[in-house]
């Protein structure tokens, strides 16, 4: 038995903490509040983020993150994104040697630009065989409620990768191993941004035409940038692409979506913010995906408008106007 330590007991973290347990693991969650850990360990449920969900006897909670790495062999983090350097900045001389360090956020750090795993070998010195990523169409109410999904699981190290992938198997998880990190993390932290632009069409009103042309449009958007990086390009093919685009496009469940159509109805970013725990990703690396296409030359009108919309720059109608009026160009281009 393996055991995991999960740092961040948001909707995410717990529903991979079900994962990680159903695959046979001991997990340990870290949870920021003291009160939502009593609640996991006592009523086993995380009733702030999935109520009426039962969590598996073998994951428990604790505020305490020496208790939590305590044994541990890998170390999950599922913090926002923005957050994750201030917070392992703390934890990392806690980490114990040579655990695998496992990122499951979708996001790119404001100002340096960074990548999650580029900030987790930054903070922690880790080699990039130790550090990997989970990325895919993964709603965390559906996971936890063990409906049938797959993954990509990504690192550098093939045999690092082997070890991980077999850590998240279970009867209702399915992960797929990849060695394209910047893919993968390029992928999950860019698809939150044509999420939003989704939310905002049908916050307008608009229908399945609409939608799909900023899906497909968006899918190249993330390609582009991607590929510039140095990701394979099939890599945004397959589940940690146009997978995890998909899911977060089209439910009602995706955070990103779910804000971009209160933006379409009229309400700000302070508004919406203001009115929910959940942290919607996208809103926070929209400026910091923007320079990143800006600093690689990638052409990225849907990021650049966006972006304006989450600043109170333009409104959403008139910046499906703005997009729809762009000079026409070969499709490829």
């Amino acid at each position: 038995m393996t055991k995991v330590a999960v740092f961040g007991a948001g909707s995410w973290g717990t529903a991979f903490s079900v994962v990680l347990a159903d695959a046979g693991n001991e997990v340990t969650v870290w949870g920021r509040r003291e009160e939502l850990c009593a609640t996991i360990n006592e009523k086993r449920e995380n009733s702030d983020y999935l109520p009426g969900i039962e969590l598996p006897d073998a994951v428990r909670a604790t505020h305490d993150p020496e208790q939590t790495l305590a044994g541990a062999d890998v170390v999950v983090l599922a913090v926002p994104s923005q957050t994750l350097r201030e917070n392992l900045t703390g934890w990392a001389d806690l980490m114990p040697t040579g655990a695998m360090l496992v990122s499951l956020m979708k996001g790119v750090e404001l100002g340096t630009l960074r990548r999650m795993s580029q900030v987790i070998a930054e903070v922690t010195g880790a080699g990039p065989d130790r550090i990997g990523v989970v990325s895919g169409p993964n709603l965390a109410k559906e996971i936890a409620s063990r409906e049938p999904a797959a993954s990509v699981v990504a690192c550098a190290d093939e045999e690092a990768v082997k070890r991980l992938r077999a850590l998240c198997h279970s009867a209702t998880f399915r992960p797929y191993s990849s060695t394209d990190v910047i893919g993968c993390e390029l992928g999950g932290a860019y698809k939150n941004v044509i999420a939003l632009s989704v939310g905002m069409a049908t916050g307008l009103g608009f229908g399945d035409n609409t939608t799909a042309s900023v899906i497909t449009r968006g899918l190249a958007e993330i390609a582009r940038l991607a590929v510039s990086l140095g990701a394979d390009p099939m890599t945004l093919m397959g589940l940690a692409g146009l997978g995890d685009l998909v899911a977060s496009c089209s439910s009602p469940l995706s955070r990103n979506r779910t804000f971009g159509e209160k933006l379409g109805q009229g309400l700000t970013t302070a508004e919406i913010t203001a009115s929910t725990r959940q942290v919607a990703e996208g809103v926070k690396s929209c400026s910091s995906l923007l320079a990143l296409t800006r600093q690689a030359g990638v052409y990225a009108p849907i990021v650049e408008a966006v972006h304006a919309v989450v600043e109170g720059e333009m409104s959403a109608a008139d910046m499906l106007t703005a997009l729809i009026s762009k000079e026409t160009k070969h499709e490829r281009d």
